[in-house]
């Protein structure tokens, strides 16, 4: 008895080994499945921090290169040249262009962003920069502020100075642009210069150039042409005969009242070339439609801002009641944007289109006038909520064959000088 109860004891006490050692092995098993784990998921939180780190450091780099060529456009961005000027522009078009797209879109400084290079604004060589040499003795030099877009400056500028070589084949036909930001955006991007008007009279000079006729396409006497007629004078003695003819619209005058033969026929060029660009007939038919056009001038603070009156004395002179004037910079105030919608929606008009007042329809007839942003003409338009329909027609000027017509009259007047 004693024997078998002893048997039984150690029976029991093996199986309880048998047991302790199996419950010892499957809970090492399982601390040893938690650690591997533990260490797979600091790995992936690791692994997912360098990512951040370097997508972050990505992003840093990516900024930079940015801020690097915005730096430099804005470097080129001022209104005068230097013996460095052709260098900068070289090397920030090569900085631009190295960057990736997504670089490009943050391009942000002063004066720069994206569409400094990339905004396509037509093609630059339907162009004629000319500042070629071998000029004769007998020059044309046609002075504008100038534009950085491609198509305007073709159809406008180019426009003009074309007409008056077509007018007078025994003369050579140059160009001058005053705004050295522009000449520097156009060399930059498209990789050729214009001449500044130093350059240009200095070119004038080293070809021997004996009889010189400068034709202003300004507007008015304003600013540019008082800035104009600086330089010309400091050049005047270098030359048999120098004769400057008249801007676009003629002598400004005392007041709102003062209009001339220029004006009348500036309003009436401008404005069949807005109703023949229209569905309509006539500007009759406009008006009976319940629309008006509205033209947008840069404006100036200068004295010649009564310009601008005086083309709306025009209008109404010529019995266009629903053509009104208006201005970028609202000087005068009567031609500021909330004036202007003011006088369309109290007189009754429901319908508008916006054109530019201006040789060239370049940055402030795409962006001012008919840009998207809300500061916009046409953004604030249709803000007021007062009209059924604005359009735009974004055309210059300078494209229009009876205002390329004048230009080459007061050439002639120049001439005859």
């Amino acid at each position: 008895m004693k024997r078998k109860l002893a048997m039984l004891l150690a029976g029991v006490m093996v199986f309880g080994l048998l047991t302790g050692c199996g419950s010892s092995t499957s809970t090492t098993t399982e601390t040893t499945e938690e650690a591997a784990s533990e260490e797979e998921e600091a790995e992936e939180v690791e692994e997912e921090e360098e990512l951040a780190e370097e997508a972050e450091e990505e992003v840093d780099a990516d900024q930079a290169a940015a801020d690097e060529v915005a730096a430099l456009i804005d470097a080129i961005y001022v209104q005068e040249w230097t013996e460095d000027t052709a260098d900068q522009c070289a090397a920030v078009k090569a900085a631009w262009d190295a960057l990736t797209d997504e670089q490009k879109e943050l391009v942000e400084g002063e004066n720069a962003d994206p569409d400094y290079f990339g905004r396509d604004t037509g093609d630059a060589s339907l162009d004629d920069a000319r500042n070629q040499d071998d000029i004769g003795e007998n020059e044309i030099l046609v002075v504008s502020f100038g534009t950085s877009f491609n198509d305007s400056r073709v159809t406008d500028i180019k426009g003009i100075e074309d007409a008056l070589a077509e007018a007078y084949p025994d003369w050579s036909v140059r160009r001058a642009f005053t705004a050295q930001i522009i000449i520097n955006h156009i060399l930059a991007r498209e990789g050729y210069q214009i001449d500044n008007i130093d350059q240009a009279l200095q070119r004038a000079v080293d070809n021997g150039v004996k009889n010189l006729v400068v034709q202003p396409t300004h507007l008015m006497h304003g600013a540019e042409y008082d800035e104009m007629m600086e330089a010309v004078e400091s050049y005047a003695d270098q030359f048999e005969t120098v004769s400057v003819a008249e801007p676009l619209l003629g002598e400004v005058g005392s007041d709102a009242s003062v209009i001339n033969e220029d004006k009348a026929a500036v309003a009436e060029a401008v404005v069949a070339a807005a109703v023949e660009d229209s569905d309509y007939d006539s500007l009759d038919a406009m008006a009976e439609d319940g629309m008006a056009i509205v033209l947008m001038g840069h404006g100036t603070s200068h004295t010649a801002n009564v310009t601008y009156d005086q083309m709306q004395t025009q209008m109404e002179e010529l019995g266009y009641e629903n053509v009104f004037i208006g201005t970028v910079e609202g000087e005068p105030e009567d031609t500021e944007c909330s004036v202007v919608i003011e006088k369309l929606a109290e007189a009754g008009y429901t319908k508008v289109i916006l054109r530019p007042l201006m040789v060239v329809a370049g940055d402030h007839a795409n962006n001012d006038m008919a840009g998207d942003d809300e500061d916009s003409w046409k953004s604030m338009f249709e803000a007021s909520g007062s009209f059924e329909s604005i359009e735009t027609q974004i055309a210059g000027l300078g494209r229009i064959e009876a205002v390329q017509a004048l230009y080459v009259e007061h050439t002639a007047a120049a001439m005859a000088e």
